[in-house]
């Protein structure tokens, strides 16, 4: 089972991917989308045979919150997908992964490196009429021995409606040769290519975070656990949320309107809602038409951390969002979109932000541009950020300081850590690896 073993390997193989693949996203109205209809009642916007996703209305009451109430669409796709990548630890040395090369209508470049298999229920079901998923069979009616990570994660919880994607590791108990398009990438490599923007999908990342002590052989890792006084907080913060949020018909979300083919905000912020004629090769299918999620801009995506006698600690926050299953979920010292805040006075800039726009010098110690999921947003990025500082600063509320070793065992389980954490969590353990 050849392998890759440095990133310029790898840069080369995923340029002659682009070369044996290719695809084009062209932005379209909404209303010439084939198979998407929207409905003349509610004016949701869903797929012909009632699978895939819909786009929505919801309505957000939150007291607590800088902005008490509104209204916005949201992308609700009750499904449960499998991100699934396959670990070979046959060998001496760290474990290597099975990951794909993808393209996605919404990457910004691109071809990725996406998980061995990133698939909805909806297309590993084959609703879409095209070829079957490959290497789907490793993660179904799976051997429970051979598991080695396998829990229910959610995704952007501003974008999505309470949406769920099964996150696995499993490993390979037979030689697997890969087919076109895949690749063995051993995971200290695939955490320098973190490094690189645009490179690792979310997916990829979501995954990779998950991944538990027994598949990190080689990748220097701590210790520890979660503590009692942070579960116990955790589950305050949940308890004590005040948020509520109600799926509504798109066309009452107050303040949005379809609008020359696509569906934006009177402020011109936030995002949009556009149609997206796709072609493509090497897919299970050709050509195909969707509605997108486009930011109006980038976003930033930071971590505070300070190092205590060796021990890594991360300020993190309490995000409660509307589409979030469990009420509330830990989210990074920082998550927004600058952009937003400056069109909405009335939206306070969150703590922290300025140690991330104007960092003191010498304290970034992470700084690469992401994107994120490229099946459902165009062109969506995030300024992931990692800043050390000297101490702990005191932590305002819906803040507090967690162990990096508590994070890791966060992991674990199911709607911790939201999807922006998951990936700085992995940023954090690229760091910790490269100084080990």
């Amino acid at each position: 089972m050849p392998g890759f073993e440095t990133v310029d390997e790898v840069l080369g193989w995923l340029d002659v991917q682009r070369e044996r693949m290719t695809m084009t996203a062209r932005p379209i109205p909404l209303e010439d989308l084939r198979n998407w209809h929207l409905d003349p009642v509610s004016g949701n916007l869903g797929h012909e045979s009632g699978k895939f996703f819909s786009v929505e209305g919801v309505r957000v009451t939150d007291p607590a919150g800088p902005v008490p109430a509104w209204d916005q669409p949201i992308i609700h796709q009750p499904e449960i997908g499998i991100l699934g990548i396959l670990a070979d630890r046959s060998r001496i040395g760290p474990t290597r992964f099975l990951m794909q090369a993808k393209f996605e209508p919404g990457n910004p470049g691109g071809v990725q490196l996406s998980p061995t298999v990133q698939a909805t229920r909806s297309n590993y079901l084959r609703v879409h009429g095209g070829r079957p998923v490959p290497y789907l069979e490793h993660f179904r009616d799976v051997d429970p021995e051979s598991v080695l990570a396998d829990v229910r994660q959610s995704e952007q919880g501003a974008w999505f409606f309470r949406k769920r994607n099964r996150n696995m590791i499993v490993e390979s108990r037979d030689a697997i040769e890969p087919r076109e398009g895949f690749c063995w990438v051993g995971l200290p490599l695939l955490l320098q290519l973190l490094h690189v923007p645009d490179l690792l999908n979310m997916d990829a990342r979501t995954v990779l975070a998950c991944a538990p002590p027994e598949a990190l052989a080689g990748v220097e890792t701590v210790g520890g656990g979660a503590r009692s006084g942070s579960l116990s907080w955790i589950t305050d913060q949940r308890t004590g949320t005040e948020l509520t949020a109600e799926l509504i018909p798109l066309n009452e979300t107050a303040r949005w309107r379809l609008d020359d083919g696509m569906i934006r905000h009177d402020s011109g912020g936030h995002f949009t809602i556009l149609g997206v004629e796709v072609t493509a090769t090497g897919r299970e299918v050709s050509s195909w038409h969707q509605p997108m999620l486009a930011p109006t801009g980038p976003g930033i995506v930071g971590a505070l951390v300070t190092r205590e006698g060796g021990t890594v600690s991360v300020l993190m926050r309490s995000r409660t969002e509307p589409g979030c299953t469990d009420g509330a979920e830990l989210g990074p010292t920082v998550q927004c979109q600058p952009d937003t805040l400056e069109r909405h006075p009335e939206r306070l800039a969150p703590p922290f932000l300025d140690r991330f726009l104007s960092p003191e010098p010498g304290s970034v110690r992470f700084d690469v541009v992401q994107s994120e999921e490229g099946g459902r947003f165009y062109f969506a990025r995030n300024r992931y950020m990692v800043v050390e500082i000297d101490g702990r600063l005191p932590a305002p509320a819906g803040f507090r300081w967690f162990g990096l070793d508590e994070i890791s065992d966060f992991m674990r389980h199911s709607f911790y850590l939201n999807v922006q954490a998951r990936s700085i969590a992995l940023c954090l353990t690229s760091l910790v690896a490269a100084h080990a």
